[in-house]
């Protein structure tokens, strides 16, 4: 609003104009945990912010809790859009090359798809210690900010060439995450996050190997540290 017009408003209307300003424009700012309606519109969570509460599926079908405040151990998640993607592919085979490093300096390495357990299951190689867990219906996906719906004409597009996104999910939503990698310390806070709406761009492992060895040594907390001494 024009400062001239908010000094001349009578006092007693000021405070009311001013909430009607901040009404409209939440109404206007899409929430996080939403399903977005483009992926130029995700709002991830940023670095310093809490890790929600989750409930993922396994292979086996059963629920998986993830509690941040109480899981005692630091967490590297990857949301990939599922095993029909050949980016994700790629971009898996690559993290796995990180998986011996990263769980030998204490953290759990999951991967985290739409595709329903049966689908995950035939992508599982047992040579590898990370998990595999179904988020087919989104809701982890919605709780960092990074899920988006696809347009009627992309979906049409992927089942002429065979990819039935709502036959993996079990789910009639029509959504994807954006692929996203969080790591996240013990204590539940986001360390490092990386997510692009550009499902070709992705995170290299020895961008995230540097994050990890970065919450390792304790890095963020130099500054902390040096005014300190």
């Amino acid at each position: 609003m024009n400062r001239f017009l908010v000094a001349v408003l009578p006092a007693v209307l000021l405070p009311a104009v001013l909430l009607a300003i901040v009404l409209l424009l939440s109404a206007a700012s899409p929430a996080r945990a939403e399903i977005h309606e483009d992926p130029e519109f995700i709002q991830p969570l940023l670095p310093g912010m809490n890790a929600p509460s989750l409930t993922l599926t396994g292979l086996d079908g059963e629920p998986v809790a993830y509690d941040p405040a109480d899981h005692g151990k630091p967490v590297v998640l990857t949301f990939y859009r599922g095993g029909w993607c050949p980016y994700c592919n790629l971009h898996l085979a690559e993290l796995r090359t990180a998986e011996a490093e990263l769980q030998a300096m204490g953290f759990d390495v999951w991967f985290l798809s739409p595709d329903r357990p049966a689908l995950l299951a035939e992508g599982e190689d047992t040579g590898f210690d990370y998990r595999l867990l179904s988020d087919a219906g989104m809701s982890a996906a919605e709780a960092f900010g990074i899920a988006f719906r696809l347009d009627e004409d992309t979906l049409e597009r992927y089942r002429g060439a065979g990819i039935d996104l709502a036959d993996r999910s079990g789910e009639a939503h029509g959504a994807l995450p954006a692929p996203a990698t969080f790591l996240i310390g013990a204590d539940g806070v986001i360390q490092f996050a990386f997510v692009n709406p550009d499902y070709t761009v992705r995170l290299a492992p020895e961008v995230l190997l540097a994050a990890a060895r970065a919450y390792r040594d304790d890095a963020h907390a130099r500054l902390r540290r040096a005014r300190n001494r």
